[in-house]
């Protein structure tokens, strides 16, 4: 898996248009690649597998909290191994799916998934696996969990606010928190 200090893999892929643009049937998708928002920071999450149940709580909680991480100069990718013609009837068949302010984004090559190094080597489908990227492609925050148990958005935020902050963070730091300052 790639870790803290790698430079994220170039992508070019189909995605389903955040808000009400990706429920409009006519023109739902847009193509995204890791060329789009430069100079931006990137939350890239991804999930295992389209209409199953522990995926959609953690999509919802990702874009309640776009707005946040917007406020940070930061965009948020979510990605998983289905295509986008899936990802689009999950949206509009799912009621806390219609208003999801990111993009879902289509690795059906695995090709994305595969140079993460996140494939789970039995089922064939993406981990549960966050990254934080810097405006210059390199990952600052890896992290990966079991299939059966989803991860926690907030605590992304926390980290990115900490990364951001250019400061020596402790353990349970908060943005507004005293930094960290060694002994002179």
């Amino acid at each position: 898996m790639l870790t803290v200090g790698d430079t994220f893999p170039a992508f070019n892929l189909k995605a389903v248009k955040p808000g009400p643009a990706g429920l409009n049937l006519k023109d739902p998708f847009v193509d995204i690649s890791n060329e789009s928002d430069a100079g931006q920071w990137k939350v890239i999450f991804f999930w295992p597998k389209d209409f199953t149940f522990v995926c959609p709580t953690e999509i919802v909680a990702f874009g309640k909290l776009s707005g946040d991480f917007a406020d940070r100069d930061t965009v948020v990718y979510g990605v998983s191994t289905d295509n986008e013609f899936v990802h689009a009837n999950w949206r509009i068949h799912h009621a806390d799916l219609k208003e999801l302010t990111i993009p879902m984004l289509a690795d059906i090559k695995r090709e994305l998934s595969a140079a993460c190094g996140i494939l789970d080597k039995k089922e064939g489908v993406a981990l549960r696996a966050t990254f934080i990227v810097d405006p210059d492609g390199i990952i600052r925050f890896a992290s990966v969990n079991d299939l059966s148990v989803g991860r926690n958005p907030q605590e992304v935020l926390r980290v990115l606010d900490a990364l951001q902050s250019d400061e020596l963070c402790a353990c349970n730091w908060n943005k507004g928190d005293e930094f960290l300052r060694p002994a002179a």
